[in-house]
């Protein structure tokens, strides 16, 4: 498992353990002796996933402390667009944003630090991604920022996005408690 750090801070992209045979493949996506070495969390409170079809994005999500949470994501199906966006005030990458492809063929994930917003962009007619966090989910301290207010082009026209996504405030109004 190979670990490569981005230019954000406690950001990896996560390059996982893969065999394929006749048979299909085998992915590790999660490794807790590597994670460890490299000061990344090992224990993980929950695990999600999502369905979404092509053009859904879901974002731009976080938990404010004290429920923040690092998260590990991947692409169990499909194909997405992985995006974070830094709301750390004191980082140097603060209001910077990272997009990665992740697909289910390569079992490529990201690992995010606290104070990162999360979303993603399906690419394909049905994506199935992954999630592990840090910490348990707290309905007082989910947050988020609009998705189209931090300067990334998606490259789709006429996303399909909740109302509750879409009633985000943009960055510009949001007050960072990173």
């Amino acid at each position: 498992m190979e670990l490569i750090p981005t230019f954000l801070e406690g950001c990896f992209q996560v390059r996982p353990f893969l065999a394929q045979d006749e048979r299909g493949s085998f992915v590790k996506t999660f490794q807790s002796q590597r994670f460890a070495e490299m000061g990344l969390p090992t224990d993980w409170r929950e695990e999600y996933y999502s369905s979404s079809h092509k053009g859904v994005i879901r974002g731009m999500h976080f938990q404010t402390p004290p429920y923040d949470h690092e998260k590990l994501v991947y692409c169990m199906r499909g194909r997405v667009l992985d995006v974070v966006v830094d709301l750390r005030t004191a980082s140097p990458t603060f209001g910077r944003h990272l997009a990665v492809e992740l697909d289910a063929a390569s079992g490529y994930g990201l690992m995010i630090p606290k104070g990162l917003a999360h979303g993603f962009l399906s690419l394909t007619e049905e994506a199935l991604v992954a999630y592990k966090v840090t910490t348990v989910y707290a309905p007082t301290n989910d947050a988020g920022i609009r998705w189209d207010s931090f300067g990334l082009d998606w490259g789709v026209d006429l996303p399909i996005v909740s109302a509750r996504d879409r009633a985000h405030p943009t960055f510009v109004e949001f007050v960072s408690p990173f």
